[in-house]
């Protein structure tokens, strides 16, 4: 029995969730995942997995075992790493993930330079809006917006973005601009799934944190989506600042509510860490640090440029 392989099969086991989805994953037939961990139980006269016809979990045996497997696994890659000469020269295969939108407009280029400065390197550019699992789902780099929760990962923070109200003119002529955020109750709003409730919105106020009750017209689960939804004039959208610089700057849409605007948030490039760091991440890091830096900054500077309403006059009555 090769332990190695074995071990690398009941991490996968574990990780999927069942034999299937290990299989699946690793590209083998199922009854040789059943088989590689049947023979490790043998191997260690221990049972690791306790398994019924619906759930497959640990026993203590295999929680300590697998904890073990992990390390013993990772220390085996980084000396194969090391041996090829991953640490000394950028060379591999490198995973990274990004908000979809945040990711073709500011990640994307920098992937672009990266890849041109060096051939040995080959990228895996994963574009969504859902947090992923480094470890389960093998990714090297993640950017993520948001505070983070404590973890053992390590992240480099490379500016803030901020959430912007905004709304077509058309819309605005049409049923009158909210001067106050409890003005939104009476407006047809465009709501982002990723960005809060669907039916409440809440802002920071001196004091006190707003909440306000809105009636979603539409709801959406793309940035893209929400705001072609308000530049055709459907109704008011909240989203972040990246994702609105373009249709704020040209005028398609017009910021809001300025004295309702809260806090930026983070922005953070995250990675696992560990002993080495492998040249071709470190390579990256060099470069993406400095330019989405710049390229944070410069958004930030263009939407704050783009004038919002303070509420400071008496808009139209919204109607209904």
């Amino acid at each position: 029995m090769d332990r190695l392989q074995a071990m690398n099969v009941l991490l996968a086991v574990v990780e999927t969730g069942s034999l299937s989805a290990a299989s699946r994953r690793l590209k083998v037939p199922l009854a040789t995942v059943s088989r590689r961990v049947a023979e490790l139980e043998e191997h260690l006269g221990a049972k690791l997995l306790n398994r019924t016809s619906r759930t497959l979990g640990l026993s203590d045996a295999g929680r300590d075992y697998v904890a073990a497997a992990r390390r013993i696994l990772d220390d085996v890659a980084e000396a194969e790493r090391a041996a090829a000469g991953e640490y000394a020269v950028p060379r591999g295969d490198l995973t990274i993930t990004a908000p979809l939108v945040f990711g073709r407009l500011h990640v994307l280029p920098v992937v672009v330079e990266f890849l041109k400065a060096y051939r040995e390197v080959d990228i895996r550019l994963v574009l969504n809006d859902r947090i992923v699992s480094l470890a389960e789902d093998h990714v090297d780099l993640a950017l993520r917006i948001g505070e983070l929760p404590d973890s053992s990962l390590v992240a480099l923070r490379v500016g803030s973005i901020s959430r912007v109200v905004c709304a077509s003119p058309t819309y605005l002529e049409a049923r009158g601009e909210p001067g106050i955020a409890a003005a939104l109750a009476g407006h047809d709003c465009i709501t982002f799934d990723n960005l809060g409730l669907a039916e409440r919105w809440s802002f920071p106020h001196p004091g006190r944190e707003v909440a306000v009750a809105i009636h979603s017209r539409l709801s959406v689960n793309t940035a893209e989506a929400a705001l072609d939804a308000a530049t055709a004039g459907i109704g008011i959208t909240r989203v972040l600042s990246y994702q609105a610089a373009a249709a704020l700057g040209d005028g398609r849409l017009q910021r809001l509510l300025g004295d309702y605007q809260p806090a930026p948030v983070p922005v953070h490039l995250v990675h696992s860490g560990g002993r080495l760091l492998p040249r071709k991440l470190r390579a990256f890091l060099e470069l993406a640090v400095p330019r989405l830096k710049a390229a944070l900054e410069t958004v930030q500077a263009q939407v704050k440029d783009v004038k919002a309403s303070t509420g400071r006059h008496s808009p139209r009555s919204p109607g209904r």
